[in-house]
């Protein structure tokens, strides 16, 4: 079976799996979380200004991996339907 490589615009246009998009949300309440917790307009100790740093550290990231999650099969999927409409790889958008 032979591996094509896929470029980031073509992971991020192609459907994402629902465990992935789950992580997405999950990931994105955590950055938000944790900037509130870093930004917070009280004195909070430094253990906590840390620990909400860290937080949108790992929800940023956790959103943008699984952002580029695809779907198995959804390339060839994708352009398959390319194919049939008369369109070429560069012109998804």
């Amino acid at each position: 079976m032979e591996t094509k490589k896929m470029s980031l615009l073509d992971r991020v246009t192609l459907p994402t799996p629902r465990f992935f998009r789950k992580v997405r949300t999950i990931g994105a309440a955590l950055a938000a979380v944790g900037g509130v917790i870093a930004t917070a307009p009280v004195a909070l100790p430094a253990a906590v200004v840390a620990l909400g740093g860290y937080l949108v550290l790992a929800g940023s990231i956790a959103a943008a991996v699984s952002s580029v999650a695809v779907e198995p099969g959804a390339q060839e999927a994708a352009a398959q339907e390319r194919r049939e409409l008369g369109g070429s790889s560069g012109q998804t958008l």
